[in-house]
């Protein structure tokens, strides 16, 4: 065989390799541009809606930033019930093997350690991890101006909502562009 016929028969693996190495850099742009959509300031009503304390309704207030070297997001800030005020943080960054963060101080504290994730357009899952809990927090961006999150755990076989919460941003104008996809 001619290396001219040898370069041809690899041209389709060639092809094939490239396509494959763009996937991730179109997933990293993907979840950077939803994450920069997260920045900025954000308030809004949650409720328990399952467990202990059902029916328990919360105020919260969060500022969202990325990281300057990598991709991910922070939430800080805290949530209010009645005349009682609690501190809350939420920070994920891509690592090699997916997403990692914490949720207030990790499962080592009293929070949730994030142990995986994914965005798809308007919305990212994360898993989240304490012990025996294992769950899911879903953030989804509905339109420019408003957040859903909700923190579901399994019970069961089942994943269950417990906390859902709609944030409205305080910020006069978005940040970015909600993503097409």
């Amino acid at each position: 065989m001619s290396s001219a016929s040898r370069l041809l028969a690899l041209l389709p693996f060639a092809a094939a390799l490239a396509v494959t190495a763009q996937e991730p850099a179109a997933a990293s742009e993907r979840d950077q541009r939803f994450f920069k959509q997260v920045e900025g300031q954000w308030s809004g009503p949650g409720e328990i809606v399952a467990g202990k304390y059902k029916g328990t309704k919360f105020v919260c207030t969060f500022a969202g930033s990325t990281p300057r070297n990598a991709i991910g997001m922070a939430l800080d800030g805290g949530c209010r019930v009645g005349v009682f005020n609690q501190d809350m943080s939420a920070q994920v960054e891509r690592a090699r093997s997916g997403y990692r963060g914490t949720f207030l101080d990790g499962a080592k504290g009293k929070g949730l350690d994030v142990v995986s994730g994914s965005v798809n357009g308007k919305y990212a899952v994360f898993g989240i991890h304490r012990n025996e809990l294992t769950g899911a927090m879903r953030a989804q961006l509905t339109d420019e101006e408003t957040m859903n999150i909700t923190i579901s755990v399994h019970v069961e076989e089942e994943l269950v909502p417990v906390i859902g919460m709609t944030l409205k941003r305080l910020d006069t104008q978005a940040v970015g562009a909600l993503a097409t996809e």
